[in-house]
């Protein structure tokens, strides 16, 4: 398998050459030259296998020539039922007759992110120990990602995690769990604004070639091809044990802010698992919706970036959208790339309304939006018709799904993160508390441990340095 920038302009280079990294060096993303294809019959084959058998057929292609029995032994560590609760790994509840909910939100942190960080995290270990090597990761987080890659990384041998957060923009638990790990690898830097503006911090880091090249830079984010890959393995679980026979149609709803889960929907698809329609929802911050219904992408400035009580999907920038343009142009390098670095770059925005690919996007995938009022009135009455509580996240999902449910079609609903992590909007919502894994019942009074940071690229180079 080999692997091509979005924008054209890098050589292909094969999974291990790219595991590490986060941009290719012309700014583009990587993406497989081809999708590998499951026709029915294997699909069939696959109905009956478990979560880490599952993600070996599908991920095998993407990773070779890595040795077979050596993904195989990864994916047994990492898809335990001590790490994810049970040995289902992920569950499928009925909130009614027509509405499932895909819950990927068992693992450590509580978030649909560790099902693809914690294998992230012995991918990377077992890189760097055959090459006797160190890697400094650098991400940014909105809430859940930070938390989910320090959990996967912390102790790890020849690893550091930089990790860039909005300071005061995530909720008491999420910055609780990400700031009390005491690990000496783990460095967290709280960044005076918004996501979007940690976002372009670390892609300003990792477009300084010399930089990145003597700190051993690379990233967390879905940035990085291998974690939208892991991601892709659970929709095929959620697919396949949701219908009685492959070929059965089924919708699924992903609340999306950087794109990069609903972006391994697409991938899935692509792959011949026959999702019929994906539906993205949104936040406040709408800016994909906006584009689903009108063409236009027209990121938001910090000033327009809306705080909100769904805060993981306070973004503007979704850094995975790239990926999706430039597959539904054709995989059209130049285009992709005139599109990200010219237009957008000098006018802030991009029309795509009389291209015949957003027809084609459009036939494939839907959206909508939600708000504050209409998240609370989501999680009460889920809560009340099904006695199942969801995230703000999950219930914005729900509440754009229920837009777009038609007759004979299931929809599958892709949870975020377990409500525990944001206690106060539950608490508003169905004036109780959600409950809570013992390990995190005081995790608020626990010591934090980060630094303070103004919006300074060169701050940023300079803390690295210090720190490595």
């Amino acid at each position: 398998m080999q692997y091509q920038s979005t924008r054209g302009a890098a050589p292909r280079l094969s999974f291990a050459e790219i595991l590490l990294e986060g941009l290719a060096p012309d700014g583009g993303l990587y993406l497989p030259a081809s999708y590998p294809q499951w026709t029915p019959v294997q699909l069939r084959r696959m109905q009956s296998m478990d979560y880490a058998d599952l993600a070996f057929e599908v991920l095998l292609p993407f990773v070779e020539p890595m040795p077979a029995e050596v993904l195989r032994a990864l994916l047994r560590q990492t898809y335990t039922a001590q790490a994810f609760g049970s040995d289902a790994i992920i569950r499928l509840q009925r909130l009614d007759d027509r509405i499932g909910l895909l819950g990927v939100s068992q693992g450590p942190t509580l978030a649909f992110k560790d099902m693809a960080m914690q294998l992230l995290g012995r991918l990377f270990e077992h890189a760097l120990a055959a090459g006797d090597a160190e890697l400094n990761i650098l991400g940014a987080t909105s809430g859940d990602t930070g938390s989910a890659a320090e959990y996967a990384m912390r102790g790890r041998r020849g690893i550091r995690v930089f990790m860039l957060s909005p300071f005061g923009r995530m909720s008491p638990f999420q910055t609780a769990q990400m700031y009390s790990l005491d690990e000496p690898n783990i460095h967290n830097i709280a960044v005076q604004d918004v996501f979007d503006t940690c976002q372009d911090m670390v892609k300003a880091v990792s477009a300084d070639l010399a930089f990145k090249r003597r700190w051993r830079i690379g990233t967390i984010n879905s940035i990085n091809w291998a974690r939208v890959a892991a991601q892709v393995v659970y929709y095929f679980a959620g697919y396949l044990r949701s219908v009685r026979d492959v070929g059965e149609p089924l919708d699924v709803t992903v609340p999306s802010g950087n794109f990069g889960n609903i972006l391994a929907a697409h991938l899935a698809r692509g792959m011949g698992l026959p999702l019929r329609r994906l539906v993205l929802a949104t936040n406040e911050n709408d800016v994909l919706d906006e584009f689903l219904r009108s063409g236009v992408y027209r990121p938001r400035a910090t000033a327009q970036t809306h705080h909100t009580s769904s805060p993981s999907m306070d973004i503007s920038k979704a850094s995975n959208f790239e990926r999706y343009v430039f597959d539904m142009l054709g995989r059209d390098a130049a285009r992709t790339r005139a599109l990200f670095e010219d237009e957008l770059a000098q006018r802030g925005f991009f029309d795509l309304s009389a291209d015949p690919a957003f027809a084609r996007m459009r036939e494939g995938m839907v959206s909508g939006s939600s708000d504050h009022a209409t998240r609370l009135r989501t999680i009460r009455e889920t809560w009340q018709g099904s006695g199942v509580i969801i995230d703000p996240h999950t219930a914005d999902g729900v509440a754009v799904a229920r837009r777009h449910l038609e007759p004979g079609v299931p929809m599958l609903v892709v949870e975020t993160a377990l409500p525990a992590k944001f206690e106060a909007t539950i608490q508003e919502a169905i004036g109780r508390s959600p409950e809570r894994p013992r390990a995190a019942h005081d995790i608020e009074r626990k010591p934090q441990r980060f630094v303070v940071m103004k919006p300074d690229v060169e701050a940023l180079k300079t803390y690295i340095a210090e720190h490595c």
